[in-house]
């Protein structure tokens, strides 16, 4: 089993490029399942849950090919099955994505039940009351998903909580549904609005993505032929911002967004963090110890969730007593455990986890408990005294590509073995 070593201490300086979002790219991807024609994908992520995806795809039947430069060439026409097994889906959570899909173009699927990682039981009570008011039958029989409907007919669903999963999926039925549709209570999540944009290429009617109110004027048809770029990945380039000022470094982060970093840019200036945006990157300068903060993850645009095990290794070297409040979440603490046997100290209270800023972390055997909780591990690499083992870096393959190649590249001493 491999692992990642990382002798920290260096602070990370240069220039690094964002790859496309792995949140927008595996619900783009089981999109396709909608369209007629060929579809062209751009800036799509070499990570392992996009590979897993590819591979759920061409055994249900579809046409995929993966260029060099981060292209997918899809053709879903002549797909064959509405089911997905649980061999085929269990190590990607995002396989929820293909009911809604499958639904959409068959009026019938079977999916089993989302894997991925593992911090708390995800409810997807939503998405099934949205397949229900959109005229579905829904029946959970052994794991299993059943879907069937004789017909989609768009209604009005308002969701009980905000849910980018519920939202995307319903918005993924519904495009093919007889009528309009309205989801209110919607997600504004950056990769909500690129599904609809890419469901727009190819055919189809959405408005109001990016509001809390979509309508989908369903359509009988989407040709495809069209292209569509993914957007940069919001979590990695928070994953490089945190990690450049944890390090004390000078990075600049290209091929970014600056709007959907609006919250952790503006904790990172509460930390007095030198933060420099134009265009398209963001300039990050690093500080010997950052301010203490309170922080609550909130749905989009608020901080994200994917960001707090992160955030919370620089507040582990800040000023202070810090707080990181979880309101998305209950189970999002199982990196504290880890980043104490490196000195960190954390005290978890209910939602929330108490960091006390410590003048250094030390060197430790650790493992990657989730995805974002191994990003966490490797920026508590780099920020710690000696030599740290990363176990568990599967995860981390999940939703980073190169990163180790990446923090090479900014004069961190890491590798994997």
């Amino acid at each position: 089993m491999e692992k990642i070593f990382i002798t920290g201490g260096k602070p990370l300086r240069g220039k690094v490029s964002i790859s496309g979002a792995k949140n927008s790219a595996v619900a783009v991807i089981p999109a396709a399942i909608l369209v007629d024609g060929p579809c062209r994908i751009e800036n799509v992520p070499d990570i392992s849950d996009v590979k897993a995806l590819v591979d759920i795809l061409k055994e249900l039947g579809a046409d995929i090919i993966f260029e060099d430069n981060e292209v997918l060439n899809i053709k879903t026409q002549n797909l064959k099955s509405n089911i997905a097994t649980y061999n085929m889906i269990k190590r990607l959570r995002a396989s929820y994505y293909l009911m809604g899909a499958l639904l959409g173009k068959f009026k019938k699927a079977e999916v089993s039940m989302p894997g991925g990682c593992d911090f708390g039981y995800r409810p997807i009570d939503q998405h099934i009351k949205g397949f229900e008011a959109l005229g579905a039958k829904v029946e959970i029989d052994h794991g299993v998903i059943k879907l069937e409907a004789e017909k989609l007919k768009g209604c009005q669903i308002y969701l009980d909580v905000v849910s980018v999963g519920a939202t995307i999926n319903i918005m993924l039925a519904a495009v093919k549904a007889e009528g309009i549709t309205s989801i209110e209570n919607a997600s504004k999540e950056p990769h909500v609005v690129d599904v609809a944009n890419f469901l727009n290429a190819m055919g189809a009617n959405i408005k109001g993505a990016g509001t809390d109110v979509i309508k989908i004027k369903g359509v009988p048809n989407l040709a495809g032929g069209a292209t569509h770029s993914i957007i940069p990945d919001m979590i990695e380039a928070g994953t490089f911002m945190i990690a450049t000022a944890a390090t004390k470094g000078d990075v600049v982060v290209k091929n970014v967004i600056p709007k959907h970093l609006e919250s952790l840019s503006a904790k990172l200036v509460e930390m007095n963090v030198e933060i420099e945006e134009d265009g398209d990157y963001i300039r990050v300068v690093g500080i010997d110890r950052v301010d203490k903060v309170n922080i609550k993850t909130l749905p989009y645009p608020g901080f994200p969730t994917d960001l707090h095990p992160l955030v919370a290794v620089l507040l582990c070297r800040g000023n202070g007593t810090s707080t990181i409040t979880e309101g998305i979440w209950d189970s999002r603490f199982q990196y504290v455990d880890e980043l104490k046997r490196m000195g960190a100290h954390i005290k978890v209270e209910g939602r929330m986890a108490v960091i006390e800023g410590v003048p250094r972390l030390s060197g430790a055997p650790v493992r990657a408990t989730d995805l974002r909780a191994g990003a966490a591990m490797v920026i508590a690499g780099l920020v710690a005294e000696g030599v740290t083992e990363v176990y568990n870096v599967d995860y981390i393959d999940r939703g980073y590509e190169n990163l180790e190649t990446k923090l090479k590249g900014l004069g961190a001493n890491i590798v994997r073995k």
